[in-house]
């Protein structure tokens, strides 16, 4: 099946089937998504992760396929009841659907109207109505079945118990469900009604009380909103195409003429219809715009989450990292260069005159000591009012401020991963220590915390948990490993991502460090217990180890080339410091020379690239932000422009932070002067943008904006956005999945009842 396999997937993402051959091949050997990507582009024609991955999980489908078709295959068998025409058959089923269909009048099944009709012995009654004879007389032929014994009373009872077989055997007849599956495909419809009595209980999804449209077109969130609905008890729910071409299409497929038989068969159609066929076909409707629902919003999750990852590292420098708070106080962490907690204490900038006063000269002194470059301020409650503190504290003017994305922080605090790191501390210190650390590299910080509590997800609670677990793993896992992990400074938590690596070997990576000092070599990484042959392979060429005495360590050429490079500096006659120091030195190389033994030019073009720029970072230079002078709901005006960030980014819009604690929505048809089909080709995750108000619902507390050059304030007001964190919401949830007392951003878990 391998190379069938091989062909199948080749034709469905339109790459070479060679190349998905060696793909799959690398994976049973145990290669990782990243290895393959980066460094065996020869064998995949350069595939990048997304195709890779694509592969990996289509051919776990169709082995999943022909582990279910083994196992009916058997159960079929075991009837006595397999043919070489059925065996062909269910060789050549493409899909699960297909697989089943034909295996549906075999499957075991509980008592059945038609399996007792069948004991009353009824069923050459069955064939005898599906002959349609003209001149047979069915209440004639039901006669002589008439059997007290068997529990036959009448001729209308055997017509029943014969009805109910033909029912049945339409029902699982393959080319009725096969054309049947097409029908809803094209003309189902989905159809929400409020449940009697709940209109006021339910209003969060008072747009879904009489909603309809075509199924295929469905959007996702309105899929997700509508099921979300119907579980939590306000809608019903329902998909099915016209009932009249419904029956008309089995009519068709087994009516023949008017005789009183076809009669008889046309009643057992319509039964077989509307009490087995359509249930069934509807439970796969619904199963599949749920996958599609799915698919859409763990994309959506996963571009998300790829870009909050990737988002600009301010890089080694002294913070002071504050977490706001009004009553209780901010608590401070001074960070050293490597964000290494130094001293916490807390300061009361809101509590009076002099406590504000206090606290200016507190914070003062702290950036003296401390020789702090720069302040990260939490975006949470107390925020804007503890960021304009800070900027009016008299500080050195080199100092710099900015306020860091909080989501998920109480999550880290109160996990088991800060217990371990700060055993003695209270749970608010450690989130000031994850506040900091988020500004002086997000990655390293946010990969401590689920990925499911990072705030920028869409109805992520109501998904796949299996899909989006995977989807989300594979987006951290590429993260770390597009960057690079410094082995030498690295958390356990960072080095579990890295290829080849995972949880127990990343923890005795970091006992091996803390035992015997830092790795001078990608050599060393050898002598750690566990790492293997196999394993290094996969790891060295993500790991790096700055300042070694190979400066091919700290880049990522992969040791199995560095005989390459080696070769080119004896060629110049220059050392592979030099090579990497000198452009002219690298511009007299000849590619082409160096090709064989399995490295061709893909991978010779990205060892010149490492060359010229060892162990670079693909992510953006960190640039500072600053919101206007507006700090609550209260201060926007319809016309107002202001600067913002975007916060989170759905299918029908994205979420910008103006600074008043509550986000707003950018409609997908307010975010540019022309038509935008998707959100994500317009704006990107922590993106700086300017925004005009076009609407304030204080009532609903909701903010409608626009990114349009001449937007018109109050033209229209859209359905939908975020609701106060702690609010109803339609999950009842926050977005990072806790109580988050430290903070009163929106949770960005998107909203149900959203018509988008």
């Amino acid at each position: 099946m391998a190379g069938t396999h091989a062909t199948l997937i080749g034709s469905e993402l339109a790459v070479n089937a060679g190349a998905v051959a060696a793909t799959a091949a690398l994976l049973d050997e145990g290669a990782t998504v990243p290895f393959i990507a980066r460094y065996r582009k020869e064998a995949t024609g350069s595939l990048d992760e997304v195709a890779i991955a694509a592969i990996r999980d289509r051919l776990q489908q169709l082995r999943d396929l022909d582990k279910r078709r083994d196992a009916v295959l058997k159960s079929v068998q075991e009837q006595g009841k397999l043919t070489d025409r059925l065996r062909e058959s269910f060789a050549a089923a493409a899909t699960l659907a297909d697989l089943e269909d034909l295996y549906l009048p075999y499957r075991p099944k509980r008592r059945t109207r038609a399996q007792m009709a069948r004991q009353r012995g009824l069923e050459p009654l069955a064939d005898l109505l599906l002959l349609q004879q003209d001149g047979a007389d069915p209440v004639r032929e039901a006669g002589a079945f008439v059997d007290a014994e068997k529990g036959v009373e009448s001729a209308e009872e055997a017509l029943a118990g014969a009805r109910d077989i033909i029912a049945e055997r339409v029902s699982e007849d393959g080319d009725a469900r096969a054309q049947m599956r097409e029908l809803f495909k094209a003309k189902a419809t989905i159809r929400s009604r409020v449940v009697s009595g709940k209109e006021k209980e339910g209003a969060k999804f008072r747009d879904y009380y009489e909603w309809e449209e075509p199924a295929a077109r469905a959007a996702g969130h309105r899929v997700l909103a509508m099921r979300r609905g119907e579980e939590e008890g306000f809608l019903y729910l329902r998909i099915a195409p016209p009932e009249e071409e419904a029956l008309d299409l089995l009519c068709r497929l087994f009516v023949r003429g008017r005789s009183p038989c076809a009669e008889q068969v046309r009643a057992a159609v319509e039964d077989g219809y509307k009490r087995l066929l359509s249930l069934s076909m509807e439970t796969e409707m619904r199963l599949a715009t749920k996958k599609a629902a799915d698919a859409e919003a763990i994309r959506v999750f996963a571009d998300n989450l790829r870009q909050l990852l990737l988002a600009p590292p301010l890089g080694p420098k002294r913070i002071l990292a504050i977490d706001p708070g009004f009553r209780t106080g901010c608590k401070v962490a001074c960070l050293d260069a490597q964000g290494r907690l130094i001293h916490h204490e807390t300061i009361f900038p809101h509590s009076g005159d002099r406590q504000r006063a206090e606290a200016a000269l507190t914070l003062n002194a702290l950036c003296e000591r401390f020789g702090t470059e720069a302040i990260a301020v939490g975006n949470g409650t107390a925020g804007r009012e503890t960021e304009a503190f800070v900027r009016s504290a008299g500080l050195r003017g080199d100092i710099l401020v900015a306020m860091v994305d909080e989501s998920g922080a109480s999550v880290y605090s109160a996990s088991e991963v800060a217990r371990e790191e700060f055993p003695d501390l209270d749970l608010t210190v450690r989130g000031t220590v994850s506040i900091g650390r988020r500004m002086l590299d997000p990655l390293s910080e946010l990969v401590k915390i689920d990925p499911k509590s990072v705030g920028v997800g869409q109805y992520q609670h109501d998904v796949d948990q299996a899909a989006l677990r995977q989807s989300l793993q594979d987006v951290v896992v590429h993260c770390v490993n597009s960057v690079g992990v410094d082995v030498n400074t690295a958390s356990r938590q960072l080095l579990t991502y890295v290829s080849g690596l995972g949880p127990k070997l990343a923890q005795t990576i970091v006992d091996v460090r803390n035992q015997r000092g830092p790795f001078r070599s990608r050599r060393e990484l050898q002598d750690v217990p566990g790492v293997g042959p196999k394993t290094y392979q996969q790891a060295a060429g993500f790991l790096r180890i700055r300042d070694a005495d190979d400066p091919l360590d700290g880049s990522a050429v992969h040791p199995d080339s560095y005989h390459v490079v080696e070769a080119m500096a004896r060629d110049l006659d220059c050392s592979v410091r030099d090579l990497m120091a000198d452009p002219g030195l690298r511009a007299r190389i000849v590619p082409e020379h160096y090709v064989g033994d399995g490295i061709g030019m893909p991978t010779l073009r990205d060892i010149l690239e490492e060359l010229a720029r060892p162990g670079r970072d693909p992510r953006k230079a960190f640039e500072p932000f600053q919101f206007a002078d507006v700090r609550t709901l209260e201060d926007l005006r319809p016309g107002m422009r202001l600067p913002g960030i975007v916060t989170n980014i759905t299918n029908f819009g994205a979420f910008v932070d103006v600074g008043v604690h509550q986000d707003g929505l950018v409609h997908v048809s307010e975010l540019a002067d022309r038509f935008v089909r998707l959100p994500a080709e317009v704006v990107k995750l922590r993106q700086a943008v300017t925004v005009t108000v076009l609407d304030v619902d204080q009532e609903r507390r909701r903010i409608a904006l626009s990114m349009r050059s001449n937007p018109e304030p109050g033209r229209q007001k859209r359905p939908g956005g975020p609701k106060q964190k702690g609010g109803s919401g339609t999950d009842g949830r926050r977005a990072d999945g806790a109580s988050d007392g430290a903070s009163s951003r929106p949770f960005r878990d998107l909203l149900g009842g959203l018509r988008g």
